[in-house]
């Protein structure tokens, strides 16, 4: 049988990002609040010319470029996301130009909150695995701004950013099992955005016990999925969690183990070494929504490939209304010296801090973003830019 998973990956990130210390300052709170009790170090502030398309392009660029791979070789791109630009037309519409994709390419988008990557992972891999594909490749993209409220409970959890994928046969990153997978849904309301607005709707204590509770029905379905495929569940030795904040893959991890049988002090004792370098990037840039998950894989594969060459990976994705998969991914044989070659983290590294006036003033702009005229905008280091709407079209420049 036909190997099958991840091949390349890369991120993009806004240029800015807001100091969560300086936050917390700034609000009147003790910094050790957001800082250890969320996670998170700083909050990647997007700009107005930095929409999930331009995010998104980006990341595609960057994954084609130090991937080495050739954009004709696409046959699917799916974009998650859950801060669309257009009621109608997806952001892989766009991306089709910006991204220089062949005609002869199957584009939509997947929405289902922070779940809307990992659907078009499973049927990318699905797509492959049915012989659709005929030797091209698949292009999964997840790009979101996570907005809350100026001075709300949920500003210090905000962030934004793309990871993009290449899925194909012989991938160099991480092998899959295509159809050993565990869903669990249900529908609740612990997290929306209605349409008319731009920031999310949350109702935190219930979202934390939703994603537990489907945390747990994902694994006992993926449990049983791969015991009948003869593989052992529990054989792995990382897991990645969908991370809205640090803190929540922590509740994670206890709650599974738990669920296993170990104590809270058993699982806090095996936290750092299963799940800890998973979170160095979402502690950079803070919620990421579709692409948290696919971060937390990136940042354990940028810190410690070499040593997992030949290992397995559990993986959980969690979208709020809700949908949750389990599933685990082999290291690939050489992984680490394609990481190195990958960069990984380097547009971490090319960031600003804000100051708290400015990312205000960023915020504030927030209403008219989708209806700005054109203009030529900072880009700087961008390579693409939401540039405004002209004639109801929105523009891009790069």
């Amino acid at each position: 049988m036909q190997s099958i998973g991840i091949d390349a990956m890369a991120i993009a990130v806004p240029e800015g990002y807001l100091e969560l210390r300086d936050l917390a300052e700034a609000r009147g709170v003790p910094p050790a609040k957001y800082v250890d009790g969320l996670g998170v170090v700083r909050m990647a502030v997007a700009a107005p010319h930095e929409d999930p398309v331009a995010l998104a392009a980006d990341a595609v660029r960057r994954v084609f470029e130090l991937g080495e791979i050739d954009p004709s070789t696409i046959g699917l791109c799916i974009v998650g996301t859950e801060t669309a630009v257009d009621h109608s037309k997806p952001i892989a519409a766009y991306l089709h130009r910006l991204a220089g994709l062949p005609d002869r390419c199957r584009v939509y988008e997947a929405k289902h909150a922070c779940f809307g990557g990992t659907a078009g992972l499973m049927t990318a891999v699905d797509w492959i695995a049915s012989g659709s594909a005929r030797g091209r490749k698949a292009l999964v993209v997840c790009s979101d701004i996570a907005r809350y409220g100026v001075k709300s409970a949920g500003e210090p959890t905000q962030g934004a950013g793309a990871v993009a994928m290449i899925i194909s046969t012989n991938p160099r990153l991480l092998v899959l099992e295509p159809g050993v997978t565990g869903s669990f849904a249900r529908d609740v309301d612990d997290f929306w955005r209605p349409l008319y607005s731009k920031d999310a709707v949350v109702d935190g204590k219930h979202s934390v016990q939703c994603y537990l509770d489907a945390l747990i029905g994902a694994y006992e379905a993926y449990a049983e999925a791969a015991r009948e495929a003869g593989i052992d569940p529990d054989g792995v030795v990382r897991r990645c969690y969908h991370v809205p904040y640090g803190k929540m893959a922590r509740k994670a991890h206890r709650a599974l183990l738990a669920h296993r049988g170990l104590s809270e002090d058993e699982a806090d004792a095996r936290f750092a070494g299963e799940v800890g370098s998973s979170l160095r990037f979402s502690a950079e840039i803070g919620n990421v929504y579709t692409g948290s998950l696919y971060l937390a894989l990136a940042s354990m594969l940028e810190a410690e490939a070499g040593e997992l060459e030949g290992e397995r990976i559990g993986l959980f994705s969690y979208g709020s209304g809700c949908c949750a998969e389990m599933f685990a991914g082999r290291v690939q044989k050489g992984a680490a010296a394609f990481v190195r070659k990958l960069a990984l983290g380097a547009p971490l590294e090319a960031r600003r801090a804000l100051s708290i006036p400015a990312y205000e003033a960023i915020r504030a702009a927030d209403a008219e973003i989708d209806r700005r005229p054109p203009s030529e905008p900072p880009i700087a280091s961008r390579g693409v830019a939401f540039a405004g709407v002209e004639a109801e079209r929105r523009l891009y420049l790069g």
